[in-house]
């Protein structure tokens, strides 16, 4: 193929991805649902006698510090959109956690919430029923890689 021939599939992919942003921005695509669901919560401690290997060491090998806004999810949330680093509210409690880590396959529609070290303030927390509530990722961008990829194809 000659450059030219290059030259112009490449203004073809351009110009198609921009107008699929406008189209996305006219229709709200960007804009992300909330979502919401009822959930049981307890807290858990970054300390080594509660867990057997490092204990601020997540399942993702994110490292906990005390003070920070983290929580582990039930296994079964990753299958409701949950993913690593998302954020959410929690019911009852100020800012947004991330999520961090995953807990053990045997617990379902469960968040853990990370307390640091303050091993009064998990039992003080104990075990409840919250409302936890995030935003949905926009998957609007999504379709751009298989365009292009389209776009390549069709030219000899």
């Amino acid at each position: 193929m000659t450059a030219f021939v290059y030259l112009i599939m490449l203004l073809k992919t351009l110009s198609y991805l921009w107008l699929v942003s406008m189209a996305c921005l006219a229709i709200g695509c960007q804009e992300k649902q909330t979502q919401s669901m009822k959930v049981t919560a307890t807290a858990y401690n970054s300390l080594a006698y509660q867990i057997s290997g490092d204990a601020t060491i997540t399942a993702w090998g994110d490292i906990l510090k005390p003070g920070m806004k983290a929580i582990a999810i039930s296994r079964d949330l990753l299958d409701s959109g949950f993913y690593h680093n998302m954020e959410v509210k929690i019911e009852g409690l100020e800012g947004n956690y991330k999520v961090l880590d995953k807990m053990n396959r045997r617990w379902t529609r469960k968040i853990d919430i990370y307390m640091g070290t303050d091993i009064q303030a998990a039992r003080e927390w104990g075990k409840q029923k919250v409302i936890i509530r995030w935003r949905l990722k926009s998957d609007c961008l999504s379709i751009y890689p298989f365009y292009a990829f389209y776009v390549i194809q069709s030219y000899p």
